[in-house]
């Protein structure tokens, strides 16, 4: 599968965060229930039926996006690799965030250079703002809430520590991640920090 953007970009991932248990429950569900309608309502447990509606409708995109191995691997597999299977079905789902993983903290991870800062963020927005104005037409607000729910699901994922120190962590992937990820399309392991050269190991394993 091709990793082109989207001609614009998809900024309602500030409605959900990662929520890897419901990720991972919609995956099962997915999987089980195969044309029967999925109730959201026992996805997503505890909120107002709008916010429900928001956050479902983000996770159905992500894990759409996902081949059933990977949605074998979200379901059923240990907490390291469903978040990894998650930060996949993210990357997949908004461009926004893969390029900032794949451009910024991968090619920083690629330096051994595992401190990510502020300026770093900003001059990655301000970069992409140029190809897409979208970025330009959004309120402080609405920026702010797009910076802080990217760190947010970065944490989550741990490809970095926490929001406040920003310490980019090396990912350990399991065979069975990466042979799912590369049968797909072994690109995708640019996600996970992966160097070209163990991509180009990868589709060995496929």
């Amino acid at each position: 599968m091709a990793m082109a953007s989207e001609e614009k970009y998809r900024l309602s991932f500030t409605g959900a965060s990662l929520m890897l248990p419901e990720m991972a429950a919609l995956a099962h569900a997915v999987l089980t229930q195969k044309k029967q309608a999925i109730d959201k309502t026992a996805i997503i447990k505890g909120e107002k039926a709008k916010t429900i509606d928001v956050q479902f409708r983000e996770l159905r995109l992500r894990v759409e996006l996902l081949t059933t191995k990977q949605l074998e691997i979200l379901a059923l597999g240990d907490t390291a690799s469903q978040k990894q299977i998650a930060l996949l079905g993210i990357c997949k789902a908004y461009s926004f965030i893969r390029e900032f993983v794949v451009e910024v903290i991968r090619e920083k991870a690629q330096a051994f250079d595992y401190q990510l800062t502020e300026g770093e963020y900003s001059a990655f927005s301000r970069r992409k703002s140029a190809d897409h104005p979208e970025l330009e037409n959004i309120t402080d607000n609405t920026a702010k809430k797009i910076k802080q729910v990217t760190l947010k699901i970065l944490e989550q994922t741990g490809l970095v520590d926490n929001i406040r120190s920003k310490k980019i962590s090396p990912q350990l992937i399991e065979r069975n991640v990466i042979r799912a990820v590369a049968e797909d399309s072994a690109e995708w392991l640019k996600v996970f920090l992966i160097s070209d050269r163990d991509i180009a190991s990868a589709n060995s394993i496929a």
